[in-house]
């Protein structure tokens, strides 16, 4: 893979549907997301303009869960509603070892003498939940959900500050993606009209019938506002140590010796909601408290008077 300076267009249709010359979601989709992928190893190589990156996985498997995020009849892993005209989809990926590496490149500006940046963990897992239109299979929101357990990480100093600038590498692209997306995101949610009986039965468990009310209230039930990612970590013991080797002439000069810090953090999270308004409800937020509500009335206050300036200029 390599970093774009612009970029590039959405995908459109999918690839699927296209092959199966059909226009919404339908069987061939059905069963290319029934498959259980199994991967022994995999290897993704990350170039960049300031610097280069690898990703290795072993024992990656993939496959449908249910919302509960269980593994059960394939016919449970989807929730469709007629009536909106969309689907929902859980997925979920597992592996025993993730190494992450990163280094500048000889062409960057980063420090000459900048110590490659390494991480391994144990398992980990992915959670991911689509939902698109059955119209046309296009995704209207996703949520990404990155879990990790305990979590040892030892950083040098020199590492520490080549980690930031390989964040301010990326920082340009990765903004300008951001504006794609959000130029590209949908202003409001269009209902579609209802799709082929067919469709329905796929999604119903063992002797149910179908009924338009229940469906709609367990498609609310998991049912995803908006996108959003997600990191937690159970435990994360982060080790912060000099580089000794490098500084060994000016530690001694000043008559000073290297040093070491270490951070412990319990169940830490991350989650981010790149498409969310200011002013918006909250409420749909994974970790939602009362406090954000006083957060929420003091941002429409803030867009309130904006617009108001907005609209005398």
């Amino acid at each position: 893979m390599r970093t774009c300076e612009e970029p590039r267009p959405p995908n459109g249709q999918s690839p699927i549907a296209l092959a199966a010359s059909q226009s919404e979601y339908g069987f061939a989709e059905k069963v290319v997301e029934g498959m259980f992928i199994v991967v022994n190893s995999i290897t993704i190589k990350i170039h960049s303009k300031a610097f280069h990156a690898s990703f290795e996985l072993w024992q990656l498997q993939g496959y449908s869960v249910n919302p509960n995020w269980q593994q059960s009849d394939l016919r449970l892993t989807r929730i469709t509603d007629p009536q909106r005209g969309e689907v929902l989809t859980f997925k979920e990926l597992t592996w025993q070892t993730l190494r992450i590496e990163a280094d500048a490149t000889d062409n960057g500006d980063q420090d000459p003498v900048t110590t490659p940046l390494r991480l391994i963990t144990n398992q980990g897992r992915i959670q991911i939940s689509l939902k698109r239109r059955t119209k046309d299979c296009n995704v209207m929101a996703s949520k990404l959900m990155f879990l990790l357990d305990d979590l040892l990480w030892v950083l040098t100093d020199s590492q520490l500050k080549a980690m930031m600038k390989y964040a301010e590498s990326l920082s340009e692209a990765m903004e300008k993606s951001a504006q794609q997306r959000k130029s590209l995101a949908p202003e409001s949610v269009q209902i579609t009209p209802p799709a082929p009986s067919t469709q329905q039965s796929w999604s119903q468990p063992f002797g149910v019938s179908p009924n338009a009310s229940s469906i709609s209230q367990y498609f609310d039930k998991h049912d995803m506002k908006e996108s959003s990612y997600h990191l937690l970590i159970s435990r994360l013991d982060l080790h912060i140590c000099d580089d000794s080797h490098t500084r060994e002439s000016g530690a001694l000069k000043h008559g000073m010796l290297g040093g070491a810090m270490q951070l412990t953090f319990r169940r830490m999270a991350f989650d981010y909601y790149p498409f969310h308004r200011a002013g918006d409800v909250c409420k749909h937020w994974v970790r939602y408290s009362e406090a954000m509500e006083t957060r929420g009335q003091w941002a429409k206050k803030l867009v309130s008077e904006f617009q108001s300036k907005i609209e005398k200029l």
